[in-house]
């Protein structure tokens, strides 16, 4: 098989967007579609903060209107997963899950990053029903209505907060009794008086009527009792763990698994691979982000083919 140009690694809004502008600079892009493809956003029903679709727009329709576009220009899509590769000779080497070995110039890595579950009963079926893992996304569509956030650290804290804007009421449910965050977010979530506090207590299962979420059923870990906490939302608020498993040793990432870039760019440790998306954010995870960081890295990749990256990023510095 011949050696691709440029391979792009996911199919969230970052890998689509780059898959999109790649294409349209003639690098024939080959694009792995991932474990889920289409991301995150193919398990929302509603996504309103995407510019350009002033009534909102379905999550997967979305996607797939993204997909398409790449498509037009000249991605190929392959169906799996990239289960290894080889960033340390050159071709670069990638396996996908059916043995198949691809060689390429480049890689964009786009694998994003899977939020945290409570793994309970309830919990699946409820997604894009009543159950979410960011306030940012869906806290708009539950204006006036009761939710709960389930953590402890800053990002609970945080979805909380936020969540106040709309919500009328905001339930905290950590399993401890006391919480990871930081003593500021500790101080600002208590002072604000729509958060109510559920501590000590275990998550056990979500309860929904079919179509949308009527509560949680938690456990008080000081008697064992459980109990129905009604609500219409409920917002998981644990963490993030970047899809980066088969990279180790790989690229140089941060303490928390997430891909270091370089300065303003898209480039990592290794010239000639580059990230975009979550697998490289672990502080804005917004589809408008992702696809904007997917633009520069294939403006990026382009730049690094041509043999002008290295200049571009000297005389910017020089500039700043």
């Amino acid at each position: 098989m011949a050696v691709q140009r440029v391979m792009i690694l996911g199919t969230g809004p970052a890998g689509l967007t780059a898959a999109i502008y790649a294409a349209r600079a003639n690098l024939s892009p080959v694009v792995i579609e991932g474990t889920q493809p289409g991301g995150q956003l193919t398990m929302t029903t509603e996504v309103e903060n995407f510019p350009g679709f002033p009534d909102g727009i379905l999550g997967p329709e979305l996607m797939d209107n993204m997909r398409r576009q790449a498509e037009r220009f000249g991605a190929r899509f392959v169906r799996g997963f990239v289960t290894a590769v080889d960033l340390k000779q050159r071709p670069f080497r990638v396996t996908v899950d059916d043995g198949q070995i691809y060689e390429t110039e480049t890689v964009i890595i786009s694998t994003g990053a899977s939020a945290k579950m409570l793994g309970i009963p309830g919990e699946s079926e409820m997604i894009g029903r009543g159950v979410s893992t960011c306030a940012t996304c869906d806290g708009f569509f539950f204006r006036g209505k009761r939710v709960i956030v389930v953590g402890g650290g800053d990002s609970a804290m945080e979805e909380a907060i936020f969540l106040t804007k709309f919500a009328a009421e905001v339930t905290i449910v950590h399993r401890r009794h006391e919480l990871r965050a930081s003593k500021v977010m500790q101080e600002r979530a208590r002072n604000n008086p729509k958060i109510k506090w559920v501590l000590n207590h275990v998550p056990v299962a979500v309860h929904g009527d079919g179509t949308k979420v009527t509560g949680l059923e938690v456990r008080d870990n000081a008697t064992g009792q459980t109990r129905v906490l009604e609500a219409d939302g409920v917002f998981v608020a644990i963490g993030h763990t970047p899809n980066t498993g088969f990279l180790q040793g790989q690229v140089e990432l941060d303490d928390h698994g997430y891909i270091r870039t370089q300065g303003v760019t898209s480039a990592t440790s290794v010239p000639g691979v580059f990230a975009c998306g979550d697998v490289m954010d672990p502080i804005y995870r917004q589809a408008v982000t992702a696809a904007g960081s997917g633009c520069k890295a294939a403006m990026d990749v382009e730049r690094y083919l041509e043999g002008s990256m290295a200049h571009d990023w000297s005389v910017s510095m020089a500039k700043a």
